[in-house]
């Protein structure tokens, strides 16, 4: 389908008159070329108008369908790949270096504005930039990224795209570290753990009530590095009071503040030799505390009954029960977001965004109406 045709099919499923037609397809064509078409995963000869036409016709009636077209018009937010190039471009300047900076000061007790200005506080800095380690979450750690913007000041050897290494690989972090400080006792002092969007924190860090113990991709990193350091030997790679650091490109309000608390719950049991003194969260920008569709002031009830209306059971999984709520009208945690980044649909927002089922019949015999995504996501658990 080409442009032209989509929009005329559009305008007559919203049943738009010739003036409202024109004043929508100009924003409509504006926003599909600056943004929305780029989204990664539409289907192969779909781009967002075609995909918006699509959406729009699994509501029943024309008022459902204005409501659903008025949430994309006002509350969508679109995060494309210059948006996300510069979080990643600005995760050195802004996070890492002015936390080196300020380890260094407060070792020689000075104050961070003089570091520069001192020959021998300049040059820690560099030892202790080459001390820092940059490891993946995901592939949206977009660590080749990282790489290509500090091109001088990272070296490759400090960057790695997962947290899971093998004995190999950590005997060649540390071989290269010796031989880039020229010390055979040197080990890294801070760990930078990188992703790009936290929702919920549920999948980084979370207390399993069934298993009674802490779960979640830092109980796994914890559990890697114990591996690789028996497996070395019993040798260290960190240095004795080693920082680690959590950083997320993206991260919800609510995220940003729960997991400071939930960490410090869970310190008692991760706690143990060779694990961090410190660890320490921060991210490229923290969505505003209004975003959610459902926080105070926002008026979008009527899109809220739609998330009711035009749900489907079937995309509800063990995975999605991890986040502390069954009904995933409103998204994986009942986070609530209009959020789309360009790679991927966080399952964080609303599910009419993203889900794309057949809408078979339930358990209970009842029909679930099939779900079509406006931008298809991408399931990392099938």
């Amino acid at each position: 389908m080409n442009e032209d045709l989509g929009l005329r099919v559009l305008s007559e499923i919203m049943q738009w008159s010739d003036d409202e037609a024109r004043n929508e397809f100009r924003w409509l064509r504006l926003m599909a070329r600056l943004k929305y078409d780029g989204y990664r995963d539409f289907q192969a000869g779909m781009r967002f108008i075609e995909s918006l036409a699509t959406w729009l016709q699994q509501f029943k009636s024309a008022e459902q369908r204005r409501t659903a077209y008025d949430f994309v018009r006002k509350a969508l937010v679109y995060i494309g790949p210059s948006e996300m190039q510069r979080l990643v471009e600005q995760l050195y300047p802004k996070i890492v270096q002015d936390r080196l900076v300020r380890m260094v000061a407060k070792e020689r007790d000075i104050p961070p504005y003089r570091v520069y200005a001192d020959e021998e506080a300049s040059k820690a800095v560099d030892r202790l930039r080459r001390q820092t380690l940059f490891m993946g979450l995901s592939d949206g750690a977009r660590i080749d990224g990282l790489r290509h913007s500090n091109v001088g000041l990272l070296n490759n050897e400090q960057l790695v795209v997962s947290t899971q290494l093998d004995t190999e690989k950590w005997q060649d972090l540390l071989g290269n570290l010796e031989e880039s400080l020229q010390d055979k006792e040197a080990k890294f002092r801070l760990v930078y753990l990188i992703d790009d969007f936290m929702g919920t924190g549920t999948s980084f860090l979370r207390y399993n009530e069934a298993k009674k113990k802490w779960s979640g991709k830092l109980t796994k990193f914890k559990e890697s590095i114990a591996l690789a350091r028996e497996n070395l030997g019993g040798k260290q790679m960190f240095a004795d009071g080693w920082q680690l650091c959590i950083h997320h490109y993206i991260g919800t309000h609510a995220a940003s503040s729960i997991m400071v608390q939930r960490e410090e719950e869970a310190r008692a049991a991760l706690t143990s030799d060779g694990w961090a003194s410190a660890v320490n969260f921060s991210f490229g920008t923290v969505l505003p505390p209004e975003l959610p569709i459902n926080a105070p002031g926002n008026s979008f009830s009527d899109f809220i009954e739609l998330t009711n209306i035009y749900y489907d059971p079937a995309i509800r999984t063990k995975h999605t029960d991890v986040g502390g709520v069954t009904h995933l009208g409103l998204g994986y945690g009942g986070c609530a977001l209009p959020l789309i980044l360009d790679h991927n649909t966080p399952n964080n927002s609303v599910a009419l965004l993203w889900a794309e089922t057949d809408g078979v019949e339930g358990e209970s015999g009842e029909i679930a109406p099939a779900m079509s995504p406006l931008f298809r996501r991408r399931q990392r658990h099938v």
